[in-house]
């Protein structure tokens, strides 16, 4: 294997993983904000604009940190900073 297929192969395996972590924490995350917010609506379902409230903002947040994983995925993979070091 030449230098830039090992370039290669570590930008798609470094891609993927970095979608797998980004995207399995904030949804998890994400779970976890519903399901209390659930409980928190049932708790006092008076208060239930603003918990929902709270909660969208608190996605919003959370799902934020899986856009940027996106974002550096797709930087990895097409605008490769490393790949300019091997091609000649």
């Amino acid at each position: 294997m030449d230098a830039l297929a090992i370039v290669a192969a570590v930008s798609i395996l470094t891609a993927g993983l970095t979608i797998a972590i980004g995207g399995i924490m904030p949804s998890r995350g994400e779970g976890e904000a519903l399901t209390k917010a659930i409980e928190s609506v049932a708790r006092q379902p008076e208060q239930s604009n603003t918990i929902i409230r709270l909660f969208f903002i608190g996605a919003a947040v959370v799902e934020s940190v899986a856009i940027y994983s996106l974002v550096i995925a797709l930087i990895i993979l097409f605008a490769n900073p490393f790949i300019h070091l091997f091609t000649k």
